[in-house]
């Protein structure tokens, strides 16, 4: 005869609602960093790997290098954006990726 287990008992838990999404909270709040305004909004992969690098550079917030932290920002992004994301908006981002490893080579 096998031994089954009891019926698992559930336990209730609380749920608060939460005043906005966690991922504006990561990015305001985290060792991320400071971002310009708008910075993912452009249309311009040049445009926003340069902001992402400037901003890499200039952030006292952050923890790895300015290269890591400027594409981990941008990863983020493209991520928390899921679905969501256009295919046009996720081929500029991703160009922009390309954009900064290629900044990141140059000025080693």
């Amino acid at each position: 005869m096998s031994k089954t287990a009891g019926p698992r008992k559930m336990i209730a838990t609380k749920k608060t609602k939460s005043p906005g999404k966690w991922s504006a909270g990561v990015t305001e709040h985290s060792d991320a960093l400071d971002l310009e305004e708008g910075v993912f909004r452009s249309a311009d992969p040049e445009k926003i790997a340069k902001s992402l690098r400037r901003s890499a550079e200039t952030s006292k917030r952050k923890k790895g290098s300015s290269y890591q932290s400027a594409m981990s920002m941008l990863n983020f992004y493209i991520n928390r954006a899921g679905k969501n994301l256009s295919s046009g908006k996720k081929k500029v981002l991703n160009k922009a990726k390309d954009r900064l490893k290629e900044m990141h080579s140059r000025g080693k």
